[in-house]
């Protein structure tokens, strides 16, 4: 090893032409989340709870009529039925 050669080591390294020998962060890159990722995963959590409301009152409305059975009293059609 020369002198020579350790001064121009680090005259490079002074003009940063070595900045790929810095010590470089391990592990995977931390990535930024997505604002529209964040929106999407709200939306399926309130289509889920929607969905789960709309079988709750569908499955009452079948109680409904079935107790309505029961008792014998008349219901009046609905304009769903096609």
């Amino acid at each position: 090893m020369y002198s020579s050669s350790l001064t121009a080591w680090r005259s490079a390294r002074d003009r940063g032409e070595l900045a790929g020998l810095a010590p470089k962060k391990r592990g995977p890159k931390t990535q930024m989340p997505d604002p529209r990722d964040r929106e999407l995963a709200a939306k399926d959590r309130e289509i889920a709870r929607l969905s789960a409301r709309a079988e709750r009152a569908e499955a009452l409305i079948e109680v409904q009529k079935k107790l309505s059975e029961i008792l014998g009293i008349r219901l009046p059609e609905s304009d769903d039925k096609p």
